[in-house]
């Protein structure tokens, strides 16, 4: 699901704009392999919840793997709040001051949507 910078200038950031959308740059290897591994495993754990309501199993138990899966996912968007933070971010920051300020306001909303 890719979403477009409503305020933010195409070349304020590191993030690279391609035919197909934009694409991150600078993301380290092993941060992206570990991301992925994960959300490979919230896959698994989604489907076992899929099982789990289908067997009518404790609805206590359904509850604590939704926080494991919830957990998981919260991890992969810090790394990747981090890895924007580091690269697009203080990029458009140093950049002019109409950059600067389009990047506040995506930080923000950026912010308050991980908080919800």
């Amino acid at each position: 699901m890719a979403t477009t910078h409503k305020h933010l200038p195409t070349a304020s950031c590191s993030c690279a704009v391609h035919e197909d959308g934009r694409k991150a740059v600078a993301v380290d290897p092993g941060i992206k392999d570990s991301n992925l591994k994960r959300l490979r495993r919230v896959e698994g754990q989604v489907r076992g919840l899929q099982k789990m309501i289908e067997e009518d199993r404790y609805c206590a138990d359904i509850l604590t793997q939704i926080s494991s899966v919830q957990e998981a996912l919260r991890a992969v968007g810090r790394e990747l709040m981090r890895n924007h933070l580091k690269h697009c971010a203080s990029a458009a920051i140093k950049g002019s001051d109409a950059e600067a300020e389009a990047m506040y306001d995506e930080l923000v909303d950026m912010i308050y949507k991980s908080s919800r």
